[in-house]
């Protein structure tokens, strides 16, 4: 019997599968079945080894949670001693306090649910905004908040040689920095007002793009409305080339019609999310991170 298998469901299987092999590790999938009343019916295989690695990612989170929670206690209720749940979108981390009284503080109610059934938690550019260290939020064995900056980085290169970086707000200077100064590509960071979900304004500091290919960068595009006025911004000095790179793509309601009919040449996106943008891989960056929680809990 292995030692470690890898379990998948059907609306995120091919990542999952991925993992699996970049591991070396076996692979099952988990059996879903819905009834009538939206109710849930999980089967996951017998005999499992003593090690369990679950891998889903949690947009549309609330059923997905529900699954990944009746699968995890099956699970330990079959011997398993260690379960490794790999979620390269981590959902309900905006919210860690509570702005109106009344309001879920849902990243600590969801981050206690999750260490309470998992001994490791993995994911990608976690949405943190008022906490440094994942481990605040789901305070479990591991919580690991990895990077998809190193895949960017390789995508872009393949792409371009001189690119410019473009940052939409503040939040994404960690991303933009971390690209930029590898090769040491020039890179500038917007300023952005928010006035609503779907109401932004954004302002951009004096940096040479005529004939350069522009790249803007960010962790998560749901509206579109931050890119599609930074966009606005750039393209009055006539780049070569304007491409917008995320790690997690929702792109909701006609986000990728608006941004095509301002003229942006590329959309790409990870495949934390699955989405129609995918063009790069972070699987490989969870696989290695992986390694690190395994040495850590070598079997006696």
């Amino acid at each position: 019997m292995k030692m470690t298998l890898v379990l998948g469901f059907n609306d995120y299987l091919a990542p999952a599968q991925q993992l699996a092999h970049c591991l070396a590790f076996p692979f099952k999938q988990v059996d879903s079945h819905q009834f009538p009343d939206g109710e849930t019916k999980v089967t996951i295989p017998s005999d499992l080894p003593k090690r369990l690695i679950i891998c889903q990612t949690l947009n549309q989170p609330d059923h997905k949670l529900i699954e990944l929670l009746l699968v995890a206690q099956t699970a330990r209720e079959q011997g398993v001693e260690h379960i490794t749940l790999v979620a390269p979108y981590l959902c309900y981390m905006r919210q860690d306090i509570a702005f109106h009284t009344g309001e879920a503080v849902s990243q600590k109610i969801i981050g206690k649910l999750l260490s309470d059934y998992f001994d490791a938690v993995l994911t990608i550019d976690p949405h943190l905004h008022r906490i440094k260290h994942l481990s605040e939020a789901i305070p479990t064995g591991q919580a690991i908040a990895l990077y998809a900056t190193s895949a960017m980085s390789t995508f872009i290169k393949q792409h371009f040689n001189r690119p410019v970086i473009i940052g939409p707000d503040e939040e994404s200077m960690q991303w933009v920095e971390a690209i930029a100064n590898t090769d040491k590509w020039h890179y500038t960071i917007a300023n952005k007002q928010r006035f609503g979900d779907k109401n932004v304004a954004v302002t951009l500091d004096d940096i040479e793009l005529n004939k350069r290919d522009v790249i803007i960068v960010d962790d998560i595009a749901s509206t579109g409305r931050t890119l599609e006025q930074t966009v606005k911004q750039i393209l009055p000095q006539k780049p070569n080339s304007l491409s917008v790179m995320v790690t997690h793509a929702f792109f909701v309601d006609d986000a990728i019609e608006r941004l095509n009919a301002l003229g942006v040449t590329n959309i790409w996106s990870s495949d934390s999310v699955l989405h129609s943008t995918n063009a790069f891989s972070v699987i490989e960056i969870l696989a290695h991170a992986i390694e690190s929680v395994y040495e850590a809990h070598q079997p006696q």
